[in-house]
């Protein structure tokens, strides 16, 4: 069996890897029991740190979206670069509160 492909970064995701499920829609903003996706845990940490729960539900509920995301595209591109099991804190700071 060929391991799942984390839909941001686009790496396998190896059974030995941080992972976690991503609430398309966040449970809050109405989507629980919606779809979700499995991605490593930095990539999940890196989408939580850029968008707040109404961005996501609003503008960003598609992987497709959520790599067309600046920032995410840019992580994505520098995770990219790492082995499938690779893990660290989230570099670079929280969004910026508004």
């Amino acid at each position: 069996m060929t391991d799942p492909i984390c839909p941001l970064c686009l790496r396998p995701i190896p059974p030995e890897a941080r992972q976690s499920l991503h609430h398309l829609v966040p449970r809050l903003k109405g989507g629980k029991g919606g779809p979700t996706v499995l991605l490593h845990q930095i990539c999940h940490n890196e989408i939580h740190a850029t968008l707040s729960e109404a961005e996501l539900a609003r503008a960003y509920d598609t992987p497709e979206k959520l790599r067309a995301h600046p920032r995410l595209a840019k992580f994505a591109a520098w995770v990219g670069r790492r082995p499938p099991g690779f893990h660290s804190k989230t570099p670079g700071g929280r969004r910026k509160r508004r």
